[in-house]
């Protein structure tokens, strides 16, 4: 893929990897999503297993696309399609702090990014602090909020409480329907000014 895997985007960052944009990082957010919702709904059922930014492909026009997909390791185990809801509510984690998971400044403190962030996530001050630097100004903090939010409940301990992957899309949509529309608010108010 000509942009690579997401997680250079995110975590190796440099001449080559670009810090991606908020709109960016919520489209490919959404290519994810819709991906993963296909896969659910299909006539086969499939749990996709390995959801993690390195197998998320960026594509010319910068589409996310999933890759490192064998069908044969959904019979491994107990996987279900909750399971691959809560691997995309940590993808998720990990595009709006552009952090990873497995980031060793955390581990050695003791957290992840799941217990590391989990208390930030419910106020706008905290919201500010756990995300991205890189995309400082480029969101609206209620879409923001409402990222986070869908986030958390991604990535719920109890898999019954978990959207299905098409309420994610249902979701993620709305976000940019919000963002796209406050974002014509504030231009149009702008103007007026």
């Amino acid at each position: 893929m000509p942009h690579g895997s997401l997680d250079k985007h995110l975590f190796k960052r440099g001449s080559h990897f670009k810090p991606l944009s908020w709109k960016l990082r919520t489209s490919i957010a959404l290519g994810a999503a819709k991906g993963l919702a296909y896969l659910h709904s299909a006539e086969a059922n499939v749990i996709y297993r390995d959801l993690k930014t390195a197998n998320i492909l960026i594509d010319s026009r910068y589409y996310a696309k999933l890759s490192d997909f064998a069908p044969e390791y959904a019979i491994r185990g107990y996987l279900t399609k909750k399971s691959d809801v809560y691997s995309f509510g940590v993808v998720l984690l990990e595009i709006l702090t552009g952090r990873s998971v497995n980031e060793r400044h955390l581990l050695e403190t003791g957290y992840d990014l799941i217990s590391w962030a989990m208390p930030y996530l419910t106020s706008e001050n905290g919201i500010l602090y756990v995300m991205d630097a890189e995309i400082k100004g480029q969101y609206t903090i209620r879409a923001a909020l409402g990222a986070f939010s869908l986030a958390l409940k991604c990535i719920s301990a109890d898999p019954k409480s978990r959207p299905d992957a098409n309420q994610v899309v249902q979701e993620l949509e709305q976000l940019q329907d919000l963002e796209n529309s406050e974002n014509i608010r504030s231009e149009t108010l702008q103007t007026v000014l």
